[in-house]
Formats: C-alpha cells, sequence, structure tokens
C-alpha cells in the first residue's frame, strides 16, 4: 500500500510543472499590433493568435481609418464605409 501512495504522490509531483506551463501558454486579450511604413502612410495590423483582424491606416495627411475583415477570407472593407456588408436573411417567404 505505500508503493502505490508513494507512486501516486511522484505522479502528482510530476505533473505539477506540466499544469503550470500550460497557463503560462494560455492566449491573453491584448492584440498583438505591427506597426509599418507603406509610402507615406503607417499601417498598424492588429492581430489576435496570429489572425489578422483589423488594419488600422493613417496617411500623411488626412483622417485614419480601419480595414475590417468582410468575411473568412483576406477581404476587408473600411468600417466608416456606408456600403458596409449589411445581413440580408429571408425570414418569411409567401
Amino acid at each position: 500500500m505505500r508503493a502505490i501512495n508513494r507512486l501516486l504522490l511522484a505522479g502528482l509531483l510530476a505533473a505539477t510543472p506540466l499544469v503550470a506551463s500550460a497557463e503560462d501558454a494560455a492566449p491573453s486579450g491584448e492584440p498583438d499590433v505591427t506597426i509599418r511604413q507603406e509610402g507615406d502612410k503607417t499601417v498598424q495590423e492588429y492581430r489576435i493568435n496570429g489572425f489578422l483582424y483589423a488594419i488600422k491606416v493613417t496617411p500623411k495627411t488626412g483622417k485614419p481609418y480601419f480595414l475590417v475583415r468582410a468575411d473568412g477570407d483576406s477581404n476587408f472593407i473600411r468600417s466608416d464605409s456606408p456600403d458596409m456588408l449589411i445581413p440580408q436573411w429571408e425570414i418569411f417567404r409567401w
């Protein structure tokens, strides 16, 4: 019986570092921001877990604007654009 208790205790002590390292690798809620220059504008790319979800473009002259993902592919649209994609589901049909 003592041998089984010792084996269980050794197993628990061996698994403790694995649990602690898994908590350190948990994704954070903070986005990763990459800033780069493209000609006369500054581009900031916002990513969470490597997934690019928004781009902020700041031209040298003019107002900054955001490009957001329009679908699952790499299609981006301006967030302040009046022709944003609006779901048009058919609810009833006669």
